[in-house]
């Protein structure tokens, strides 16, 4: 296809039948004017067959080894794209079919923004959200905003939101690329809080769009609770945290992310979870020299007033949709 406009990245990793499903909900898409890339991460199954003999532009690339979700994003965006946006899609986020369509005229009616998050279904119980774009909470915790709330609370109009969940979000190709893409070290889980996080800093916005609306399973390959999304999950927390804020507020609320730091982990020693936990945070401050090089690079390019930002964050565990 000669200029798409929307450039879909899948990175695949042993997904099973949910590839195909995901081939399914793009295939009948109202707009047209995309195509697909499918980082395949070394998948030991033939999920990946699915991203062959497609009735849409869709290139296959499959690699030698898993190199993380981040790295297969930022492979994709440097070498294979040619979207002005980008849309990152996991392989269990199905969209609705009016989707892509919803998001282009959310573009055209916004201009002046680079990010936009989908309304995450639970794939599972239609009535009930997956996610609203994400929080960021001032002692370093995320979350998605309404997991497992009523579809009721979903805002009659798009919204400013932290940031956007990359089971589903579109990017500002160009912004992406400023940006310098996904932190690499990070290989999976965080890294598009991150991203928000960065984004936010240099002036961005993220905007929820209540009509796009993606179906998402949620840690279908991973899983939600397993020593592999602890360890990725916390060690990455702490590099965002130490990593993006900045110094005025790092002072005022490095206490209040200490303090979430050992609660949590009392929290994982007394359900038997400490060992991924601990690892975690130990590895975070091991490795923290290349993070903190990447820190004295972003803080001084920081436009975002302190103010502004924690605008953005949120001091109670609530969802600020609720009605």
């Amino acid at each position: 296809m000669e200029n798409p406009f929307i450039s879909i990245i899948i990175v695949n990793y042993n997904s099973g039948d949910m590839l195909s499903r995901v081939m399914s909900a793009l295939a009948v898409q109202t707009y047209s004017n995309y195509e697909v890339v499918v980082i395949d991460n070394h998948s030991v199954d033939n999920s990946w067959q699915a991203a062959e003999h497609t009735s849409f532009p869709c290139q296959l690339v499959r690699l030698e080894e898993n190199i993380g979700f981040a790295a297969a994003n930022n492979l994709a965006i440097a070498d294979y794209i040619q979207g002005d946006w980008i849309f990152l899609l996991n392989p269990d986020a199905y969209p609705e079919p009016d989707c892509l369509m919803a998001v282009t005229r959310n573009i055209t009616q916004m201009p002046e923004i680079d990010c936009f998050a989908c309304t995450l279904i639970n794939a599972n119980l239609p009535m009930q959200l997956d996610g609203i774009g994400d929080t960021y909470h001032v002692s370093g915790l995320h979350w998605r905003h309404g997991h497992g709330s009523h579809h009721a609370i979903v805002p009659a109009q798009p919204v400013e939101v932290f940031s956007a969940c990359a089971a589903a979000a579109f990017y500002r190709a160009s912004t992406f690329r400023q940006l310098e893409g996904f932190d690499e070290s990070y290989f999976a889980y965080s890294e598009d809080i991150d991203l928000g996080f960065r984004l936010r800093l240099a002036g961005g916005t993220c905007i929820l769009l209540p009509d796009a609306r993606v179906h998402h399973v949620g840690s279908a390959i991973t899983g939600r609770s397993s020593d592999f999304s602890i360890y990725h999950g916390h060690r990455n927390l702490t590099w965002t945290f130490i990593k993006n804020m900045p110094m005025p507020l790092l002072f005022f609320l490095l206490p209040i992310h200490l303090a979430m730091t050992i609660y949590v982990g009392l929290m994982f020693a007394l359900s038997g979870r400490f060992r991924p936990y601990a690892r975690a945070k130990k590895d975070a401050i091991r490795q923290l020299g290349p993070e903190l090089a990447k820190r004295r690079k972003i803080q001084p390019q920081r436009t975002c007033s302190c103010f502004n930002l924690l605008r953005m964050m949120c001091w109670l565990p609530r969802n600020r949709f609720q009605k």
